[in-house]
């Protein structure tokens, strides 16, 4: 099977190593810049779970992608925001038995690429791991979490599927074909909204804001909120998952944070829409009022349009 990996950062490039380190046939769609860096250094993972080192990853840059024939499985990891122009480059991999497996946050790009590529070529997925890529191209995993699980979006267990269950046997890393994979998408994205939300609204860790007066009463109204659109649209957290996640969410003393606080930290661009506006409109649609939700992306817009006026 021939699997192109889209971008070579923190998550892409991890699975893709991982992919590499377990012999599969793999190609890094990479931007000019990077694909210069990878020749030079070659692809670099420090992890707890064992380092790895990759001196001449296959890549390929957009406008030769075309030569590169089709594609059995692409493995598209990108930031929303950059998801059209992702979707523009990545086309020329895409042929008729081609299987795209995205693994973003929220849900709204599984209508962008549906129609790009036609849902039937199109499966769900969904990704845990905590990594960074540093200044110098080296991927650097925080912690042993890498899970990545996909599935059919129907829920069958299909030959596509099968095949790729075969290449990922004896990976470094946690993958799993799911036949509830939509929902499973849901319940992380009402688990992530929540975190992201309540930590760039406070600017700061779950403990710090459980500890605050009215900071747990906070979260738990952001949760249960996220939760209600998510039951409107047949798709609520299953009863377990969501009571683990209320825990972790509103655990005393915790450091955690989301990306997304780092991404506002750092004054870079970040999903606002995609994970937060996103599932304001799927409650709209379905009369759910989000009034936390909305005062959330209010503080995110706010935030955007001041990066805007401050760069231009």
């Amino acid at each position: 099977m021939r699997i192109l990996v889209v971008g070579a950062g923190a998550t892409g490039g991890y699975f893709g190593a991982r992919l590499v380190q377990a012999g599969r046939d793999v190609t890094f769609l990479v931007r000019p810049a990077r694909a210069e860096k990878l020749v030079a250094r070659g692809l670099s993972v420090r992890s707890p779970v064992g380092d790895i080192r990759i001196d001449a990853p296959k890549t390929v840059t957009a406008d030769a992608l075309a030569g590169a024939g089709p594609f059995d499985l692409v493995l598209l990891s990108a930031k929303a925001y950059d998801l059209d122009s992702v979707v523009a480059d990545v086309a020329p991999a895409v042929g008729p038995g081609t299987a795209v497996l995205p693994i973003l946050n929220g849900l709204r790009h599984l209508d962008v690429l549906d129609q790009a590529f036609g849902a039937d070529r199109v499966l769900g997925g969904s990704c845990a791991i905590v990594a960074t890529l540093t200044g110098d191209g080296e991927i650097r995993q925080m912690t042993d979490l890498h899970t990545l699980t996909y599935g059919e979006r129907d829920g069958t267990r299909s030959e596509r599927i099968a095949r790729i269950e075969a290449q990922m046997e004896g990976v470094r890393f946690q993958p799993r074909a799911s036949d509830k994979i939509l929902l499973e998408m849901w319940e992380k994205w009402v688990f992530l909204a929540t975190l992201a939300g309540s930590t760039t609204l406070m600017r700061s860790a779950l403990g710090d804001i459980v500890a605050a007066p009215g900071g747990r009463a906070f979260i738990e109204a952001l949760h249960d909120e996220c939760q209600a659109v998510a039951g409107a649209n047949g798709n609520a957290a299953r009863e377990k998952v969501f009571a683990g996640a209320r825990k972790m969410l509103t655990a005393e003393g915790s450091a955690m944070t989301a990306s997304m606080l780092r991404d506002i930290e750092g004054g870079a661009r970040i999903e606002a829409d995609h994970i937060i506006g996103d599932l304001i409109a799927r409650g709209q649609s379905k009369g759910v009022e989000t009034p936390v939700l909305a005062r959330v992306l209010t503080h995110l817009k706010a935030y955007e349009h001041r990066r805007a006026r401050e760069a231009a």
